[in-house]
């Protein structure tokens, strides 16, 4: 007999799979120091906690994240039984473009006022920024009411506002999902789409982590509009090592 899963239960737990998937296959290419943005002997130096502890904290924002999902689209869910058409591929493009203009915003504007309050840095941001130098599945490592507001409110809102079907949420938090750990893998590789289209990638969030820039680049996961906007961004030029791989350096602003 057949086991049919629902959109809802695949749209709640396919984009953490997917988060352990890709965030594994980046650590398993961590050691190609010609493409990091830190020397990997920098992880163990600068990083003030083990990366158990990492799992453990990436894990309990999972559990929070499932736990609202599901309730979100038991709310919203259907009763009739009537499965819920896609609509035309347009329409799906222009969801996407909205849920996506909706968290860079809500995520922005959150995460810029949690370094801006002391009280909200010192004891719930600083969690995050413990990870001086990003690895993948550190993407996820926040405290967790940080992750419960910028990252699972901030999923829901884009999910109301844009209107869209529990499946193109599938494709869309699966894409925000590998974004965000692509933002955080801590290397720049070649040809990687990411660095191509967007200019939110890694380099530019690893200027936000260090002590220079973090009151800079606050955007994620996608663009960087508000960045420079509200003149909170800090461009950067990428610089090769002479031990190899690169560094990100601040272009000092006029």
């Amino acid at each position: 007999m057949a086991f049919a899963v629902s959109d809802e239960l695949l749209g709640t737990f396919v984009p953490v799979a997917v988060y352990w998937i890709y965030s594994g296959m980046y650590m398993l290419l961590g050691g190609l120091e010609n493409y990091r943005l830190h020397p990997k002997s920098e992880e163990d130096v600068k990083n003030i906690i083990s990366k158990g502890t990492v799992v453990q904290g990436v894990l309990v924002q999972q559990t929070f994240q499932i736990a609202v999902s599901l309730l979100l689209f038991t709310v919203v869910s259907d009763d009739s039984g009537i499965i819920q058409p896609q609509p035309s591929p347009l329409v799906i493009v222009v969801q996407l473009i909205i849920a996506m203009v909706v968290m860079d915003t809500w995520q922005y504007f959150m995460h810029r006022y949690m370094h801006i309050n002391k009280f909200l840095y010192k004891h719930i941001h600083s969690k995050h920024h413990t990870l001086v130098v990003p690895y993948a599945f550190g993407a996820l490592y926040n405290h967790p009411l940080e992750g419960l507001i910028l990252d699972t409110i901030g999923g829901a809102l884009s999910f109301l506002v844009s209107g869209m079907t529990p499946w193109t949420a599938i494709f869309f938090f699966s894409f925000a999902t590998i974004k965000t750990v692509d933002d955080h893998c801590g290397l720049w590789l070649p040809g990687n789409l990411f660095h191509v289209f967007f200019n939110n990638n890694s380099a530019y969030h690893d200027i936000h982590h260090q002590l220079y820039g973090n009151k800079y680049n606050f955007s994620q996961p996608f663009f960087v509009i508000w960045d420079k906007i509200l003149g909170t961004h800090m461009p950067y030029s990428l610089v090769e090592r002479k031990e190899g791989g690169f560094e990100a350096r601040p272009i000092k602003k006029d």
